[in-house]
């Protein structure tokens, strides 16, 4: 073989000898993937080794070795959500450690779209097991294709790509280790790069990136719609094939076990009817149902677990019709590849005797026929919204009153320019993201933020990149994203939200706070944990000094590189209910020197403090069994009318 880089960058049509990982390389290519991400295992790590011989000046697209799947995964999210086209792959059991962020992935408007690679591994060759990853991908409402040949590799990649661009969601490409390690003279076509457009266009306003409460119904709904338009697509797919024959046997079959079963039928006479699927899910079922219609047993044949047979029977089932279906029916049938022997002992088991009648002389293989002309379009089934329901008005949630975050928001708010990006997690800053703060404004999963914030600022030289994560996130899942982006100099301005507790599910403990669940430990403090990850920009500050809060930032967001700002305040409400039960407690509050105020309403509208009250007169009032006395809000007000209140009780 010529050279492998040169052979990647080829820009007329050529024909090579290469196996289905180099191939999967030259559709990303020639499909126009912007950004690559991984995190090694077999069988894929022939795909990076294949992008290695691209020259890093010459190569179209940006490519990571990532800390591990997750972080892989949302960095390709990241990037897709600001317009670039993404790709990540990583082994089968891989897909378990970035499961939190991928099965949120079909709620999400990935603008340049989104290919994940997954490696299965049937026979266990290198993976402690034979996990199916069909199964998340109907719990994650994602479609699949499946290749059988490396040439098919090449061009369902080159689909994937434009599919999940042309939907602005994520399409999963299901390769197994056969496919990804088998070598064939492929054939490929030319190739022409466009600009690479560095224009972030990740739009926070024209889609719910936050995945809580009442927005998961409606993005639900929009990923069930998606699913069911691809599955139309699907019905008319070329990925789909019938193998015709006038047997009113038949054979559905997914994967490598196309060409076993090729193998296997070579010769036979009487030989059964084969439809071969590409589209693996979702089923295309009309498809399907006009080829269990014309026969009157079918055999399916699918490696690992029954999931096509499964959802077979139950289109069967449904649709009234007496075709006998058979499945796996020994236990052997769920384990290891198939195999051209194994295959043959499945179909003798089924069939006895149907291998034993050849012709003498060679049989041509048999044409693809049309689809039956039986089939008719089907319509998307409308989805109902939830009735309406009678009830009080909806009350938002809200930060605590005195709760540290909110004098943060307040401050880095200021400091950032209105189009720079900010990333959420999983926390009680979540809520930063409504009004009127607005601050974190896409949400995956626990631990996301500095990996998604990561792909945020690839390509991207015009807006700044700030992401949110909570001390207790940060030791839960926060930490391999960090080690990424001090690991592939991430341009990212990460700040620790911490208040010493997890206080959103009721203020358990975590490693830095120096108590466990049973009583004193040793403390981690988040400073050191930082340092110890490499990160060597870090600024402290307590969240209510918030002039010097939004200068550290300002400074912080100015520099190159993976920065780390730690907004750090006891949590209020934690605080204020273990005062309580102190002898001699007496509660404090503020309230308004009216004849000072001068309406500026910044204590409502911009700091969004729950115990200030519009009155019906216009005033601002303060109320007293929601204020904590904290004084957080002195420093908003303009007019300094914002006071103690010395009335007491």
């Amino acid at each position: 073989m010529k050279d492998l880089g040169a052979m990647l960058l080829g820009r007329a049509a050529f024909s090579e000898l290469a196996i289905g990982n180099t191939a999967l390389v030259r559709a990303m290519i020639e499909g126009g993937a912007r950004v690559v991400t991984s995190y090694p295992g077999s069988p894929t790590p022939e795909i990076a080794e294949a992008i290695r011989a691209i020259p890093k000046d010459k190569r179209p697209f940006y490519f990571e070795f990532s800390t591990n799947e997750k972080v892989a995964l949302e960095v390709a999210f990241g990037a897709a959500i600001n317009g670039h086209s993404s790709v990540v792959f990583f082994k089968s059991v891989g897909l378990n450690v970035a499961a939190d962020s991928f099965v949120q992935l079909a709620l999400m408007r990935i603008l340049g779209g989104m290919v994940v690679v997954l490696g299965d591994d049937p026979g266990a060759n290198s993976s402690q097991n034979e996990q199916d990853n069909r199964h998340y991908a109907r719990m994650a409402a994602i479609p699949v294709l499946e290749p059988a040949t490396a040439q098919e590799s090449y061009a369902m990649m080159l689909e994937a790509i434009a599919m999940a661009r042309r939907t602005m969601s994520v399409v999963i490409l299901r390769m197994t280790t056969h496919v990804c390690h088998a070598k064939e003279l492929l054939h490929f076509s030319a190739w022409n790069d466009p600009p690479l457009d560095r224009a972030p266009r990740f739009d926070p306003d024209a889609a719910n990136y936050i995945p809580l409460a009442a927005s998961v119904a409606p993005l639900k709904r929009e990923a069930l719609a998606r699913l069911e338009r691809t599955r139309l697509e699907f019905e008319r797919s070329p990925f789909n094939r019938v193998l015709s024959s006038s047997s009113r046997r038949g054979i559905i079959v997914a994967g490598t076990a196309r060409l076993s079963l090729a193998d296997c039928l070579e010769g036979v006479c009487g030989r059964p009817t084969v439809l071969e699927l590409g589209t693996v899910f979702p089923l295309p079922r009309g498809l399907v149902r006009d080829f269990l219609a014309a026969h009157e047993e079918v055999k399916i044949l699918e490696e690992l677990d029954p999931v096509l047979e499964l959802d077979i029977k139950a289109l069967a089932y449904d649709a009234g019709l007496k075709t006998r279906i058979i499945g796996k029916v020994d236990p052997e049938e769920l384990i290891g590849e198939y195999l051209p022997e194994k295959v043959r002992s499945i179909l003798e088991a089924t069939w006895p005797g149907l291998l034993g009648t050849t012709k003498a002389s060679t049989v041509a293989a048999p044409a693809a026929i049309a689809r039956p002309a039986t089939l008719a379009a089907v319509s998307a089934p409308a989805i109902l919204s939830a009735a309406a329901l009678t009830a009080l008005p909806a009350r938002p949630p809200q930060l605590c009153p005195g709760c540290g975050h909110r004098s943060a928001f307040h401050a880095i708010k200021k400091a950032l320019a209105g189009d720079d990006i900010t990333v959420a997690d999983i926390g009680c800053h979540t809520l930063g993201y409504l009004e009127p703060y607005r601050m974190g404004r896409v949400l995956l999963s626990m631990g996301h933020s500095t990996s998604t914030a990561s792909g945020l600022s690839i390509f991207n030289e015009s807006r700044k990149v700030l992401c949110f994560i909570g001390d207790s996130t940060f030791f839960h899942a926060g930490m391999p994203g960090i080690v990424n982006a001090v690991y592939n100099s991430h341009n990212v301005t990460l700040v620790v939200m911490e208040n010493g507790t997890t206080a959103m599910t009721g203020h358990q403990d975590h490693p830095g706070a120096g108590r466990n669940f049973n009583g004193e430990s040793p403390k981690i403090p988040v400073r050191q944990a930082l340092e110890g990850l490499g990160v060597t920009n870090i600024r402290e500050v307590d969240a209510y000094r918030q002039s010097e809060l939004e200068s550290l930032v300002r400074a912080a967001v100015a520099e190159s590189g993976f920065k780390v700002v730690i907004a750090r305040h006891p949590c209020m409400l934690k605080l204020t209910r273990e005062a309580r039960r102190k002898p001699g407690w007496t509660a404090r509050r503020v309230t308004i020197d009216q004849e000072s105020c001068s309406l500026a309403r910044l204590c409502v509208a911009d700091f969004g403090c729950p115990s200030f009250q519009r009155c019906g007169d216009g005033r601002i009032e303060v109320h007293k069994d929601l204020c904590i006395g904290d004084g957080s809000c002195k420093q908003v007000c303009p007019s300094t009318a914002i006071v103690d209140d010395k009335g007491g009780e």
